[in-house]
């Protein structure tokens, strides 16, 4: 028998192999050449492969380890590989089982996958049927990964990835600061205010660095209550977490500064230790993923006020990206704008919108709070509506009464009349207390043009007067200067 394997796996040799660096499998059977035969051909193609000679043995190794895959003989010493397959199935463990064995018929099989069997080969076989059937196996289990990875990331409307839109000198800046931090697996920080790209830098990060062929799973700390987010971090008996996801790819801990205290405390052990334990187990995982966190609150503040662990900050804090507000990079606007009504339209099915040289001065001229994300919000309505309303951005001029207008002006020539000498006269009184407020009228009004930079049409209507009066009043300035 032992010839027979030799022959396969020379015969194997020349032929290209898949490998699943990211898969972990078991090997259960007490005949010591068929552990060997199995092992030889898989150990060079998957990321970790333990052996047991027992389901007893096979049990201990699930306790303390996470498995891909189980390739299980049905007849074992002790308990059959059979019962064990169904009593891991009662236990929530759903891991993908092929079962081997030199004796079988139609009724053992249908047994077989009625327990939870993904598939069943007999002895003796060979090498490209045990390839085959790991294959099939494994391509299961990456897609159902895949597949939640995916429902999360339509569900959360997450952000495509692609790259970092615009050519200033702060978006050059991040550009060249994620390139270098990606190609090491070291965990980054991200900071700056809400809305300014953090999970798309966190996005660029991983899809730079050598684990790109590997997961990038986002989660948003503020969403989660204590034990959900432990559940949903570290997983429960039957149910994986997202570090079990992210194996070998990178974790995204949106508004890490959330995350409640007790599981700041689990996340630092994960951290330093690169293990896990799953609510309700003793078993600990190994895990193999690189953390990118992000915050919009500063984290020594926080720890200051004993909100967050000052271990867990400092070991998140190997590295710290901070990005800008969209206000300190207006000139990357002409460049996101079109960038986001490309990527909408194709999303929503709906036609592109048109944006002239006036819009987009208005859009520069806004000062965004809500950053990055503000603008894409906005151009996402206006493509559901047809248009670019830039009116909706600016609050309307408060109504005045026109009373109240004219006790102003009392007031302002009251102040001004204080400031002259009755021996001026009443005729100076009159022409200072009207020379002062058109001093004011003119300072308002330019104040109204540089806060739209300088559009005399949104100005105008700012002001609430037409825009034929505004250039009169700004020619007159410009033939008449006066000192202010």
């Amino acid at each position: 028998m032992r010839a027979d394997m030799s022959r396969h796996a020379q015969a194997l040799e020349p032929l290209s192999r898949p490998t699943w660096a990211w898969a972990s499998v078991l090997v259960v059977d007490d005949e010591p050449g068929m552990v060997h035969f199995i092992s030889k051909t898989l150990q060079p193609l998957v990321g970790r492969l333990q052996s047991a000679g027992s389901a007893e043995q096979a049990a201990a190794l699930v306790e303390q380890h996470r498995f891909d895959l189980v390739i299980l003989d049905i007849s074992l010493p002790g308990q059959s590989g059979l019962d064990w397959l169904q009593a891991l199935r009662a236990t929530g463990h759903q891991f993908e089982v092929v079962l081997i064995t030199a004796f079988a018929d139609v009724d053992s099989a249908i047994t077989a996958l009625r327990a939870g069997a993904s598939d069943f080969i007999l002895k003796p076989f060979r090498i490209p049927q045990v390839l085959n059937s790991v294959r099939q196996c494994l391509e299961r289990a990456q897609l159902k990964r895949e597949n939640f990875l995916l429902r999360r990331h339509l569900e959360r409307r997450a952000p495509t990835p692609g790259a970092l839109i615009g050519s200033s000198l702060v978006i050059r800046g991040l550009q060249e600061a994620i390139r270098r931090t990606a190609s090491v697996d070291s965990t980054v920080l991200l900071t700056g205010e809400s809305g300014t790209g953090k999970e798309l830098a966190a996005s660029a990060l991983h899809h730079g660095s050598p684990r790109a062929p590997g997961p990038f799973v986002p989660v948003n700390c503020a969403t989660l209550s204590g034990e959900q987010a432990e559940e949903e971090l570290f997983g429960s008996t039957g149910r994986d977490g997202l570090f079990v996801y992210a194996q070998g790819g990178t974790l995204f801990l949106d508004e890490v500064a959330e995350l409640p205290l007790p599981q700041q405390a689990s996340l630092l052990r994960a951290l330093e230790e690169r293990r896990i334990r799953p609510i309700g187990s003793r078993q600990e995982i190994p895990v193999d993923v690189r953390i990118v966190a992000a915050t919009n609150r500063p984290l020594a503040a926080e720890v200051a006020a004993g909100r967050f662990r000052s271990d867990l900050f400092y070991r998140l804090q190997v590295v710290e990206i901070r990005l800008a507000p969209l206000r300190s990079h207006k000139e990357d606007i002409p460049e996101l704008v079109p960038h986001f009504i490309e990527v909408l339209c194709a999303r929503l099915g709906l036609p592109a919108i048109e944006v002239t040289a006036g819009e987009m001065g208005y859009l520069q001229a806004y000062d965004w709070p809500g950053n990055v994300r503000e603008l894409r919000n906005f151009i996402e309505r206006s493509i559901i509506l047809g248009s670019l309303n830039v009116s909706a951005l600016y609050p309307p001029m408060p109504k005045v009464d026109p009373a109240l207008s004219i006790s102003h002006a009392v007031v302002s020539a009251q102040g001004a009349a204080n400031r002259i000498s009755p021996a001026d006269g009443i005729d100076a009184l009159e022409d200072r207390a009207v020379t002062d407020l058109l001093t004011l009228e003119r300072r308002h009004i330019e104040s109204t043009l540089s806060s739209v930079g300088g559009d005399k049409t949104r100005a105008a209507q700012l002001l609430g007067i037409s825009r034929r009066t505004l250039e009169r009043r700004v020619a007159e300035w410009a033939a008449h200067p006066s000192p202010r």
